[in-house]
């Protein structure tokens, strides 16, 4: 029998294996706290400024949320690879247009790189082209696809029943990407709902 005074090094070591597995999955648990709370600011830092340009401009605040999380994830420095700046990568010439109807002849495309400018610029742009479609059965579905592929593929596309239906103008794309856009950002307009106080009434 051995003395009860000497410790068994065999003991001890799992001892301390234990506790360094026991630290190592705290610190991860901490890590992934960090994290998804950090997440979770960055999604909602905007949430007032996109109410107000939504509001300004007519729109869902749910969906220029959506069109935000799908250009830049809410990157208000994001550059985009034809120029496209900001949250809602807005092009300079639909940015001067905004500026324009402002009368702000101050306005310069690093302006963009602002998150108040850039949702302002960028729900001006998506409220026009949406007005382009009132005639249709979901006049979003087609004005994103006009903000992604431009009016020309809009327009390509919009033969027969695809002239008004949104179920038949996606099926008739020939851009896959734009189709997967579009359907992305409608589907993530549900999710954000909730953080501008519910249904708004709108598909």
């Amino acid at each position: 029998m051995r003395p009860a005074s000497r410790r068994d090094p065999g003991v001890a070591g799992w001892t301390a294996l234990q506790g360094v597995v026991l630290s190592a999955a705290l610190l991860a648990v901490v890590l992934w706290v960090a994290r998804w709370k950090w997440m979770d600011w960055k999604e909602h830092r905007h949430d007032g400024l996109i109410r107000s340009a939504a509001v300004a401009q007519g729109l869902p605040p749910e969906l220029v949320k959506a069109v935000v999380w799908r250009e830049s994830r809410f990157n208000a420095s994001a550059r985009g690879g034809k120029g496209e700046l900001g949250l809602m990568q807005v092009t300079g010439d639909a940015a001067q247009e905004w500026a324009d109807s402002r009368r702000d002849r101050g306005f310069e495309p690093s302006h963009l790189l602002d998150a108040r400018t850039n949702l302002h610029a960028g729900a001006h742009y998506l409220a026009k082209v949406s007005r382009r479609y009132l005639r249709t059965d979901h006049p979003y579905a087609f004005a994103l696809a006009d903000y992604n592929a431009g009016r020309g593929n809009v327009l390509r596309w919009m033969k027969g029943p695809a002239e008004t239906n949104a179920a038949a103008f996606l099926r008739g794309m020939t851009f896959p990407g734009t189709r997967e856009y579009v359907q992305s950002i409608l589907g993530r307009t549900g999710l954000y709902r909730e953080d501008f106080g519910g249904p708004t009434g709108w598909r």
